[in-house]
């Protein structure tokens, strides 16, 4: 089964419009497409609902458009361009439905056309009724083929196009957009039109590029990157229209351009005994909420800095992949439960060392101390640090590390 669409006006919208709903898509002439509409009476139903789709699809698009489906391509292509509305034609009734068109529609060359005319041929029923065999001696083979369409019995494949897998939708505003509300429900529909072009094709973005034309000739752009592949338009709206937020256009909107990098979608199967994970769409709203409250540069993984500086470490985005560590055997050992940021205290010291150590819920004297271990690092900068650090034994029968910095102490952490 195939369908045709016929409209005047933009060519690429016509395509994209016919991509929405088929990844088999031939673009017959200027201002007819074909599709290859088997499977899509599972989503839509019979053949009339999904002309009726088609239908309404364009006319969403500001296009008057022709639809037909018909069991032979050309059929469908010839009922499209020949009448208007939407046209349903029953297999083995198309030398019937089609005869009232012109013969011009069939596109013959000027010679078999000034011919046929003088043979006071000028309808599809007048060329079907004609012998095949007194055709064929008269006018050759391309009088066959002519003879063979107007009766609606073509068996040509349909020809896709070929063409690279960019995904870009584009609006042009009709008066300047300075809110977010307005230009959200400009993203909402660019988003829905993406994600039924990708579903077609069996994909899923793996991030997104918004470039917004500003009313003072300047662009504002953003790019947002997933984690894993996803195709939920809601989710993406929230998310934009956070990233939106948080960083607003300078001025305000006059064009929108949304583009979509592709990937495959992801595949994964949780086992019986692995505990739930949230949903990764889910998680990236949550994320980018915690962006709009504490900023881009306080939220993602913690990872350490090539430093010796303690406790130096920066935001990620993406977690690093952890190295494989060598298998060595397990010794006991203690820990450190740091406390973040560490605790300002008073301490007391006798012979180069401390004797009573005070701080929030953190008293007594000390019953024995190692240290101090003195650090210091990045003095060619203009952040330099220098430390001396002790692990005392208090009488309250903690373990603790302390240390003094810039003659300030702290209390770092205590050992379990």
């Amino acid at each position: 089964m195939f369908a045709a669409i016929h409209a005047d006006g933009d060519a690429e919208k016509l395509l994209k419009l016919a991509q929405e709903f088929s990844p088999w898509v031939e673009r017959t002439t200027v201002d007819t497409v074909a599709l290859d509409a088997d499977g899509l009476e599972r989503i839509y139903g019979l053949p009339q609902e999904i002309a009726a789709a088609l239908a309404r699809r364009a006319a969403g698009d500001g296009l008057k458009a022709g639809v037909a489906i018909a069991a032979n391509l050309d059929a469908a292509v010839h009922a499209a361009r020949g009448f208007a509305g939407v046209s349903v034609i029953p297999h083995g009734d198309e030398a019937k439905f089609l005869g009232s068109l012109p013969l011009a529609l069939l596109g013959p060359t000027p010679e078999m056309r000034e011919t046929l005319e003088r043979w006071g041929i000028r309808r599809f029923r007048d060329l079907a009724a004609l012998p095949e065999l007194g055709l064929a001696e008269r006018l050759g083979p391309e009088g066959l083929r002519l003879h063979q369409l107007a009766r609606g019995a073509g068996d040509r494949p349909l020809v896709p196009v070929d063409e690279p897998l960019h995904f870009v939708e584009e609006t042009e505003l009709e008066y300047p957009v300075e809110l977010l509300e307005p230009l959200a429900f400009v993203l909402a529909r660019l988003l829905q039109s993406l994600c039924a072009r990708l579903t077609s094709r069996g994909l899923a973005i793996a991030g997104l590029r918004l470039r917004l034309q500003l009313e003072n000739k300047g662009e504002h752009s953003r790019a947002l990157r997933f984690p894993v592949p996803m195709l939920d338009a809601s989710v993406f709206l929230k998310l934009l229209h956070l990233d939106l937020s948080a960083h607003p256009p300078p001025a305000p909107v006059m064009r929108v351009y949304l583009e979509a990098e592709t990937a495959k979608p992801r595949a994964a199967q949780s086992g019986l005994f692995i505990p739930l994970a949230p949903e990764p769409e889910k998680l990236e709203l949550t994320l980018a909420r915690l962006k709009s409250l504490v900023g881009d540069e306080n939220v993602g993984s913690p990872a350490l800095l090539d430093t010796h500086r303690p406790g130096a470490f920066q935001m990620l985005e993406r977690p690093r992949p952890l190295a494989p560590s060598p298998n060595r055997p397990l010794a006991p050992s203690a820990s450190l439960r740091a406390m973040r940021p560490p605790r300002p205290a008073r301490v007391q010291m006798a012979s180069g060392q401390p004797v009573h150590v005070q701080a929030e819920r953190v008293r007594g004297h000390v019953v024995s101390s190692a240290g101090p271990w003195r650090t210091s690092g990045d003095w060619w900068t203009i952040d330099p640090w220098a430390r001396d650090e002790w692990d005392v034994a208090l009488s309250d029968g903690a373990l603790y590390r302390i240390y003094c910095e810039q003659g300030r102490w702290f209390v770092e952490g205590s050992y379990d």
